[in-house]
């Protein structure tokens, strides 16, 4: 009886303690042309930078949009130019409408370099994806009102004002599984997200 007690608080100290919230801060990459990505999310992004120098021999440069983010995006410099696979499979930006959805569009949509660029609407949310100068996948995306099951990438036409294109997915949403105000869905998440914390 005593051995069976020592086992289970032997068993009850060896289990990892619960997993820590989590919330996305940063990213970083290595960039093969350094002062040319600089300049690009500076310029046409429009980050601001807010520290530069050097560590492990490689050039860094910090930039944000938020002052109460020291950095959203670290460029260092270092990458090797394989032009092949890029490991990078998107980093994405929140915006809080469609409308700045649109001034990014019509911000990097002619810029020299920006390639393989496509307004999606993903019912939850609305994107516009391109290819920055070194071939990194960028998303700028705001959320919508409306959940619907995921994934949908469905054709989003970028050159339609925003009061056309909300009436748009909004007729479109309606008519997918799923469909919900977000905030519904948003509660019903938390509850998940909340059992699966507590071990549930």
């Amino acid at each position: 009886m005593a051995d069976d007690a020592v086992a289970s608080k032997a068993v009850a100290d060896d289990r990892a303690p619960p997993a820590p919230k989590l919330a996305f801060a940063h990213c970083g990459f290595h960039c093969v042309d350094f002062p040319r990505m600089v300049d690009f999310y500076t310029r046409v992004l429009g980050f601001t930078e807010t520290d530069r120098g050097v560590v492990r021999g490689f050039d860094i440069v910090f930039l944000s949009w938020d002052a109460r983010d020291h950095h959203q995006v670290a460029l260092v410099s270092g990458r090797p130019d394989t032009s092949g696979f890029n490991h990078i499979n998107q980093i994405s930006f929140r915006v809080p409408s469609i409308h700045e959805v649109l001034a990014v569009y019509h911000r990097v949509k002619d810029e020299p370099g920006v390639h393989d660029t496509r307004g999606t609407n993903h019912g939850n949310a609305f994107a516009y994806y391109f290819r920055d100068p070194e071939g990194n996948r960028i998303e700028i995306f705001c959320d919508t009102p409306w959940y619907i099951s995921q994934p949908c990438i469905e054709l989003l036409d970028l050159t339609k004002s925003p009061e056309a294109i909300l009436a748009e997915a909004e007729a479109f949403c309606r008519t997918q599984p799923g469909f919900k105000p977000v905030r519904e869905w948003e509660a019903e998440t938390a509850r998940r997200i909340d059992e699966h914390a507590r071990g549930g």
